[in-house]
């Protein structure tokens, strides 16, 4: 056996924010002091190289020298206390007005899990596979997101199955908060795949039927929506690119929504959006 030393590149401000949530946590529940195989700053140790690195339940287990089932317990509790403290859309749309943004972004992403097949029904009356995505031909979780201007996550949903398309999942999660904001004067852009959204979700004109061209104030108008709203490809990238247990999921597919709140939450406080 060779024993070897690895780096762990999250901040330790990042570890004791982590260690903090977990102690209130267990003293909400009156956790006697001295019961449990980690402290709180091993925990959250365990639990950033699961986000950061995704590391093994099993080599998380073997190198903190607890069991397997405790490894996955102590997972799920980090998912936990970090989801609590994400934002809820109209505490994002706050901080948006008092930010006095122009506009947002709203996007969904499919985050890839391990095939998990559970027949379903789809509104044409097909069985469909509920977690398999036909957009990223893989089996997901479909999850929103309401981005500021520059790309960075505001707020992200719960988790819909992979069959469910964005404007629909939106509509369960989102469309009804973003409404009243745009309302107020706050639109979202949004790509073609939320074609009748509403009013205040601003979407690119389609081409007109028979291959006719679109008139210039059109194509400058998509031209203009594009070049703003392709930004919001930062904030799922931001995600996914420093949480990479979010490139694919092997827990229940219905742990998504939570797994990525709960990496919104670490980003929010690396970068100084949460304290």
């Amino acid at each position: 056996m060779i024993a070897y030393r690895a780096t762990l590149d999250v901040p330790r401000e990042v570890v004791w924010f982590l260690a903090k949530l977990l102690a209130a946590e267990h003293q909400r529940r009156c956790t006697p002091r001295g019961s449990r195989a980690l402290t709180c700053f091993w925990q959250a140790v365990l639990g950033l190289r699961w986000f950061r690195d995704r590391t093994a339940a099993d080599a998380l287990a073997g190198d903190h020298r607890i069991s397997r089932a405790t490894a996955y317990r102590y997972l799920d509790e980090v998912v936990s206390v970090l989801a609590e403290q994400a934002p809820d859309l109209r505490e994002a749309l706050e901080h948006a007005k008092d930010k006095g943004f122009s506009h947002l972004i709203l996007d969904g992403k499919i985050i890839p899990c391990d095939r998990c097949k559970e027949p379903a029904v789809s509104v044409r009356g097909k069985v469909i596979d509920l977690w398999y995505s036909g957009k990223a031909h893989a089996h997901g979780g479909n999850v929103q997101a309401v981005l500021a201007p520059d790309g960075f996550p505001l707020w992200v949903s719960q988790v819909e199955p992979g069959s469910v398309h964005d404007i629909t999942a939106a509509r369960a999660h989102a469309l009804p908060a973003l409404y009243p904001a745009a309302a107020a004067g706050l639109p979202a852009l949004a790509d073609p795949g939320y074609e009748g959204a509403g009013i205040g979700i601003l979407i690119p004109v389609k081409q007109p039927p028979g291959g006719r061209e679109p008139d210039l104030n059109t194509r400058t108008r998509n031209a203009l929506q594009r070049s703003l709203r392709c930004l919001g490809e930062r904030g799922f990238a931001l995600l996914t690119g420093r949480w990479r247990t979010l490139h694919h999921i092997t827990a229940s597919p219905s742990k998504i929504g939570d797994i990525a709140r709960a990496a919104l939450v670490l980003t929010h406080f690396e970068h100084g959006y949460i304290t």
